[in-house]
């Protein structure tokens, strides 16, 4: 569980879907976690400005991470 930030559904998609990245504190949206085809992954778009520490850069990673891992099952499994 994240300590700083929470990840939002923004958009549910077919083949992939959308997160919003939000501030715990104030819910500012701090960015957007999206499939980024040239990689074959998902990715984090961070909103201009913003700011990050150790703790968030690693939640981010491992929600990409994560969720990038469930897509290639789901795509393996039919």
């Amino acid at each position: 569980m994240p300590k700083w930030i929470d990840f939002d559904l923004y958009k549910a998609g077919e083949k992939t879907s959308i997160w919003l990245v939000r501030s715990k504190e104030d819910g500012f949206t701090l960015g957007f976690v999206k499939w980024y085809g040239p990689w074959r992954k998902y990715a984090y778009f961070p909103n201009p400005d913003t700011v990050y520490e150790e703790t968030c850069n690693r939640d981010i990673a491992d929600f990409i991470e994560n969720e990038t891992k469930k897509h290639r099952e789901r795509l393996k499994n039919g």
